[in-house]
């Protein structure tokens, strides 16, 4: 900017008729130099250039063809500053640019050059605000969705890994129950019951593999690659209510006798309601064994139009006094279908009742 307003001191006009010396130079150079803090102090540099453009053209300097520094201190307090200063700038600028005209040529040539060119500054500054404004807009906005996925983010990881908890508890719980169950009585079958004690061992190394077999599923789930990684684990089905008769007749080998009952229409269900219903029925059957020293078991099934309502209820000691991971589970499984846990005691007071009601609409496509 310094080079251009100082043209007129390199290249006079013929005419000769303007005075060029240091002190108009000094005054001219006062035009260009502060536009170095224009975004620092727009308006503060704008008062400034147009104070020295009067007073280069009081002292008679060489005058510029267009006046650059004021064109460019226009746009800059256009695109940076507030609306009230813009206003106040337009205000005073109307008279001053009529003045200044009127005191120069007068001309109505002149008249419409100057204000097409101070307008001309300003609108451009109007457009650069705009697209500031809209990008700022825009970054806001991309700034906000990423706090959002990423707040998303954890919060699915913390839903994945209570889900995976949930199922760890449980076959871990029930595994090492029954195992404990059937090791504990098998120095006693041994010699009373030869038979019963071989039952009781195969019991233990049946729900050991069953144990170890739910577990790399579980953990092929975690692993990022490699044949027992994610596929693996998508191609391994989650517990069915198909197999509910298998995981009672396992748990009353040694346990308490167990019954199991449906009412209603059964009909298919999505696998993720069947294995809910299973690990709840898992997790209150191992409730049974390591706290209730019950002798009977009944597990009911009770299909309604859109709900399934399960129930499992023990002749054993009732309810403790604390509630342990195994019922904070049931209750978390229930919920996430939409559903209600209840426990409490028994028929007449007797034992103890787990009642959980899930909404159970038809398999799709079945």
């Amino acid at each position: 900017m310094q080079a251009v307003v100082s043209l007129a001191f390199v290249l006079p006009d013929q005419a000769g008729s303007h005075e060029a010396n240091a002190l108009t130079y000094a005054l001219t150079s006062l035009t260009a130099l502060p536009l170095a803090l224009r975004r620092r102090a727009p308006l503060l540099v704008l008062l400034a250039v147009v104070a020295a453009q009067f007073a280069n053209q009081a002292a008679d300097g060489p005058g510029q063809q267009i006046p650059y520094g004021g064109l460019v201190a226009v746009y800059t307090v256009t695109a940076l500053s507030s609306a009230r200063i813009r206003t106040a700038m337009v205000v005073a600028a109307i008279p001053a640019l009529i003045a200044g005209v009127a005191i120069n040529s007068n001309g109505l040539r002149e008249y419409f050059f100057v204000f097409c060119t101070f307008f001309g500054a300003y609108a451009l500054g109007s457009l650069a605000r705009t697209r500031q404004a809209y990008t700022q807009a825009v970054e806001d906005r991309a700034a906000q969705l990423e706090r959002a996925n990423r707040i998303e983010s954890e919060q699915a990881t913390a839903r994945e890994r209570a889900r995976i908890a949930r199922e760890m508890h449980d076959i871990l719980s029930h595994a090492v129950s029954i195992m404990i169950v059937q090791a504990e009585a098998g120095p006693v079958a041994v010699r009373a019951a030869p038979a019963r004690a071989e039952a009781a061992f195969e019991a233990i190394s049946d729900t050991g593999r069953e144990a170890m077999t739910q577990l790399r599923r579980m953990l092929g789930v975690l692993r990022e690659d490699g044949e027992d990684g994610p596929a693996a684990a998508r191609r391994t089905p989650q517990p069915a209510l198909t197999e509910l008769p298998d995981l009672l007749e396992r748990v009353g080998r040694s346990g308490p006798r167990i019954s199991y009952e449906t009412t209603g229409t059964p009909r298919p269900l999505p696998l993720d309601t069947e294995a809910t219903v299973y690990r709840v029925v898992q997790e209150a059957l191992t409730n049974v064994i390591k706290h209730a020293a019950a002798q009977t078991v009944t597990v009911l099934l009770a299909y309604g139009t859109d709900t399934l309502e399960v129930t499992v209820t023990d002749d054993g000691r009732g309810p403790g006094t604390t509630t342990g991971h195994g019922l904070i589970g049931i209750r978390e499984r229930a919920a996430a279908h939409g559903g209600t846990a209840r426990t409490g005691p028994g028929p007449d007071g007797r034992g103890f009742r787990v009642q959980v009601r899930i909404t159970s609409p038809v398999e799709v496509g079945s």
